[in-house]
Parts: structure tokens; C-alpha cells; sequence
């Protein structure tokens, strides 16, 4: 929950609204029933933890908030989606109407993503059993399992959901072994790809390891670049 005021609308409300639903409570400390539907909308929203944010105006205090709103009797709540109004209601409803007008903005987590946001091997599980094709669910259990060595079963798991920047690294840590991700900050991942490159042409093999290896050094280190302009040289 925050306050907003006529300077910082734009910005707090219909900026953050492109992140997250912003719900605008339009309220006035003479105003009887504000003081009701208050309490009620921050309690439900903040049962979201952060899926729905809270925004409250005194328009007393910033009266072009509430000429933006066309606002002609208050309490006045009005949900914003990517800068746009996509709900509203005027009074002091009940909690309820509150909660209904909440879980349209940000329907609950299902059981599926409970499950993957506990982390857990046992809980990844049982969240692909239920939704096999979950792609926070694959990527989390493949994680794990490379973390461990069972990189054949983490292959054929990532093989359920499209291919992403972060199926391809998972993947390639599986194929390329704890050794490879040991040596990528040292200067044997060089001599490692020194040896592979003139290969890469003509051996399949070869090629798929000096990719991988790339994927595991990622775009952050320096010779990851370099590298790949020599493969596209070799290769072309």
C-alpha cells in the first residue's frame, strides 16, 4: 500500500500498472465510508503478497487524480491493467465483493504453482504430475537434477516445454558435466575450445560441445563473444 498524489500518479499508478494490477482507492478523511472499505482493501490486497498493489488518494489533497477518474461520490476504486481501467465499483462494498473484484485482477496461485514456488524436489514432483508441461515447474526439477548428475533424466524432462535462453543452458550444463562448469572461469575452458574448433565443421559431436560450452561461459563473460565469432568464421 502507498500514497499517491497528483505529482507521482503517473509514475506510482500508471507506469507500475504496466508490472503489476494497481488498484486506486479514491478516499477523503471526512468521508464516513472510506473509513469502512479502508481496512477491507488493504486486508485483501495484501493477501496477494505483491500480485495486486494497493494505491490510496486523498482527493481532498490532489483533486486532478480525481478529476482523472471523473469521480463524483466516494469511497470510488478503479483497478488499472497497463494503464488502462479494467474494473471499478463505488462504495463501501462488502469484503466478499472486495475479494471477488481482487481475484478477477489476480486469480489465486493453483495448487500447480504453490507447489513450484516451494522449491523442494518431493514438491516439483508432485506440480508436474499435475501440470507435466509447467514451465517454471521443468526448469526448477531440470536444475536440480543437473545439480546432482542426473543429467539424462534433466535432458529428457526440459523436452516437455519449448525451447528458451534457459532450456538451453540447463541443457548444456547437463551434456557438458560438473567439470566443464568448474573450468569455465579458468583458462582451461581456452584450451578446450581451442582443440574443438577446428572440428566443428565436419564433427557434429565436436560442434554441439563447443556450443554448450559457450552456453555455460553465458554472455556475461568477455570470451564468449570472441568465441563465437571464431566458430561462425570456421563454420562459414
Amino acid at each position: 500500500m502507498f500514497d499517491v498524489t497528483d505529482d507521482s500518479f503517473e509514475t506510482a499508478v500508471l507506469d507500475r500498472s504496466v508490472e503489476v494490477p494497481v488498484v486506486v482507492d479514491l478516499w477523503a478523511e471526512w468521508c464516513g465510508p472510506c473509513k469502512t472499505l479502508g481496512p477491507i482493501l488493504e486486508r485483501v490486497i495484501a493477501a496477494t503478497d505483491g500480485r495486486v498493489e494497493l494505491a490510496k488518494v486523498d482527493v481532498d489533497a490532489n483533486p486532478r487524480v480525481g478529476a482523472t477518474f471523473k469521480v463524483q461520490s466516494i469511497p470510488a476504486v478503479f483497478a488499472l491493467k497497463d494503464r488502462k481501467i479494467v474494473d471499478s465499483f463505488v462504495g463501501a462494498v462488502p469484503e466478499a465483493q472486495v475479494q471477488a473484484f481482487v481475484d478477477r485482477l489476480a486469480p489465486p496461485p493453483s495448487e500447480t504453482e504453490l507447489l513450484v514456488e516451494k522449491g523442494d524436489e518431493d514438491s516439483l514432483r508432485a506440480a508436474l504430475a499435475i501440470d507435466p508441461g509447467h514451465v517454471d515447474g521443468v526448469l526448477a526439477l531440470a536444475n536440480l537434477l543437473v545439480d546432482r548428475g542426473d543429467n539424462d533424466e534433466a535432458l529428457a524432462l526440459l523436452q516437455r516445454i519449448p525451447e528458451s535462453a534457459e532450456t538451453r543452458h540447463i541443457a548444456a550444463r547437463a551434456r557438458t558435466g560438473p567439470d566443464a562448469t568448474a573450468a569455465v572461469g579458468t583458462a582451461e575452458v581456452d584450451v578446450k575450445l581451442g582443440e574443438l574448433l577446428p572440428k566443428v565443421k565436419t564433427d557434429d559431436a565436436a560442434r554441439q560441445q563447443f556450443v554448450d560450452l559457450l552456453e555455460v561461459m553465458g554472455v556475461d563473460d568477455p570470451r564468449t563473444a570472441e568465441w563465437r565469432r571464431k566458430l561462425t568464421a570456421q563454420l562459414f
